[in-house]
């Protein structure tokens, strides 16, 4: 529902969903409660002022706010809502993303900036730590890179690390990627990243269940975290510490009767924890795209991935000088030290200093802390 057209939904039926939405202590399942009493927002609103009163358990604020509707709100809605490529979903609305009807608690609005028929497309979402590696940055983006290309919307928060690496690698390959936001739609958080949302809206969309105009509070990001998985076949974990956001979005997957993938890591990196808790629990292990797509592929049209990256991956290591190749023998996908690999391959510091910068330049090889390991080119 785009401009003032608002799809099929006359702009005066529109406003009384508005008006609802905006009510003080109204979470989603009363809202879905109401609806299945009443045919629509409208009829509620037809009540007499008393009887909407009692018609719902809120809390003080919000039987004010039932007697005197914020109207203004309202309108500051409609007004974003005729702005270019803004839409309001409701739940009545045949737009509106089946997979995400079928939760217990489906937001009644969605607000969203961009194409929003790629809400009932089959997604995946990829979630992870805010401060991941420099090798988990690099895996999420380039799973999201092969599983874009396979045909999978890749769905994510928009925050910072492993969400913003999984926007990234599929706005690379060319796919579509779906940002769910804390924040009202017209807001962008975190701030640095207004020209990724610009890239999302022009190749996806930003969703949001929350109006213009809502700031980022503490409490809207674990709540959105229903929509990241509600929205998508699976949900991919990427470096998640024990206690973190991505393994409530993993346990609302599950409960919501959705795959759940992980990433296994280093014994060592407390972020591959959380993934080995999931995998413990009963995630799948990722180790390639294929681990995914065979779970994925009968629920969704996506394509085989058909990938010769192994073999480019042997062909790019043969090309390689013949010391940088013996240093490459040397460094495994566990992070080392320089020491380490003075020990191991019997050149000087200064020699394995100056390949390994050249290396990293080359993509072989990736460093974090003063500690290096090879690229996986074979994913």
């Amino acid at each position: 529902m785009e401009g003032s057209q608002h799809g099929a939904m006359p702009q005066d039926d529109l406003r009384y969903w508005l008006a609802l939405h905006g009510t003080p202590g109204l979470g989603a399942v009363s809202f879905q409660r109401l609806l299945d009493r009443y045919a629509s927002p409208r009829e509620f609103f037809d009540l007499p002022a008393s009887e909407r009163r009692g018609a719902l358990p809120l809390p003080p604020a919000g039987r004010a706010f039932l007697a005197a509707p914020d109207w203004e709100a309202v309108e500051n809605s409609l007004r974003w809502a005729d702005g270019e490529s803004c839409h309001i979903l409701t739940l009545h609305d045949p737009a509106y993303p089946p997979l995400l009807k079928e939760i217990a608690d489906p937001p009644p609005l969605l607000f969203v900036r961009g194409e929003p028929a790629l809400l009932s497309r089959p997604q995946l979402a990829i979630v992870g730590s805010r401060n991941p590696s420099a090798g988990g940055r690099s895996l999420a983006e380039d799973f999201a890179r092969a599983l874009g290309r396979a045909g999978l919307v890749i769905t994510s928060g928009m925050a910072l690390g492993i969400d913003a690496a999984s926007h990234r690698g599929a706005l690379q390959a060319k796919g579509e990627t779906l940002a769910v936001a804390g924040t009202g739609p017209d807001r962008i958080y975190p701030a640095r990243h207004r020209s990724l949302a610009q890239a999302i809206v022009a190749q996806g969309a930003i969703i949001s269940e929350f109006s213009p105009g809502t700031p980022a509070l503490p409490g809207n990001f674990p709540r959105r975290n229903r929509i990241i998985s509600g929205l998508s076949l699976g949900v991919l974990v990427v470096e998640a510490a024990c206690k973190s956001g991505s393994l409530i979005t993993a346990r609302l997957a599950a409960e919501q009767g959705r795959e759940v993938f992980a990433l296994p890591g280093s014994v060592h990196n407390p972020l591959a924890r959380g993934c080995h808790q999931l995998i413990r629990q009963g995630a799948k292990l990722v180790e390639t795209i294929d681990d995914i797509i065979e779970e994925l592929g009968p629920l969704a049209a996506v394509s085989e991935p058909g990938s010769t990256a192994a073999g480019q991956a042997e062909s790019d290591t043969a090309a390689l000088p013949d010391e940088q190749r013996q240093l490459l023998a040397s460094l495994g996908f566990e992070p080392v030290s320089i020491d380490t690999l003075v020990e191991r391959c019997g050149l000087t510091a200064d020699v394995v200093s100056s390949m390994l910068l050249n290396m990293e330049l080359q993509g072989c090889v990736t460093s974090s802390g003063g500690r290096y390991c090879r690229v996986d080119k074979s994913r």
